[in-house]
């Protein structure tokens, strides 16, 4: 089965290296990485092309801004040149060694989304105590809060809800057809990866989760947003802030 990771990118010239590395390092290399560039200003695609840790690696262009977008281009071209298993980190993430590993053990045991556990980055900044352990729970309470969320409930939806946040998730190319994929917009208007879980249950997936497909996601978020912001953001965008796109 050919497995292809997804990362979309933008701006992220500075950070994008510890992602490609991440993905060098993991156990199971039989997997290609496509990185969608979505208009950056930084040189993001340069950095990519020059990374040099036997990454089966490829660049693309998607000019439309938006993560749903360039995620759905991935997405998309990957499928175009063979790929029968779709997964996707984004470029300011880590995924632990294990990941391509727990995902495809997640496609053998008969799931056709895979979503795995997200965790803090602890090499970007020094941590605070609430953010160490208090993201962890966070995360917890809003993936038990998304099966009463009214939003993700109602006639056509099969099966209970279940989180894959975008930055850690995986899908068959087939059921990602058939669902239609992620909706090409911008972050500030749809979380594409909540729309996308929901789509697939209208068509039936099977969907399920991994503890052991581990990603460490940034804190830079936030660190911008303050605690009751970002759930607020999540909250379907019942905060917005000035500046979207913290780097």
């Amino acid at each position: 089965m050919s497995l292809w990771v997804i990362v979309p990118a933008y701006d992220e010239a500075r950070g994008i290296t510890a992602t490609l590395d991440a993905l060098a390092a993991q156990h199971d290399r039989a997997f290609t990485v496509l990185v969608v560039d979505n208009g950056s200003r930084d040189g993001t695609a340069a950095v990519v092309r020059a990374h040099d840790r036997g990454l089966d690696l490829r660049v693309i262009e998607e000019p439309v801004k938006g993560t749903g977008a360039a995620a759905d281009t991935g997405m998309r071209h990957a499928i175009d040149a063979g790929a029968t298993l779709l997964a996707r980190t984004d470029a300011d993430c880590l995924p632990a060694p294990g990941w391509t590993a727990a995902l495809r053990a997640g496609f053998a045991d008969g799931l056709q989304m895979v979503g795995g556990r997200l965790v803090p980055r602890t090499d970007e900044v020094r941590l605070r105590f609430w953010e160490r352990r208090g993201l962890p729970a966070v995360v917890a309470v809003a993936a038990a809060f998304g099966r009463l969320r009214p939003s993700n409930r109602g006639p056509g939806l099969q099966g209970p809800y279940v989180m894959c946040a975008g930055c850690n998730l995986a899908i068959t190319a087939d059921l990602y057809l058939r669902s239609g994929g992620f909706p090409r917009t911008a972050i500030e208007d749809v979380h594409e990866d909540r729309a996308l879980v929901n789509a697939v249950r209208r068509v039936g997936g099977r969907i399920g989760r991994r503890r052991d497909a581990v990603v460490a996601g940034s804190v830079r978020r936030v660190r911008a947003y303050g605690l009751v912001g970002t759930l607020g953001w999540y909250a379907d965008h019942r905060h917005r802030p000035d500046v979207v796109d913290v780097r």
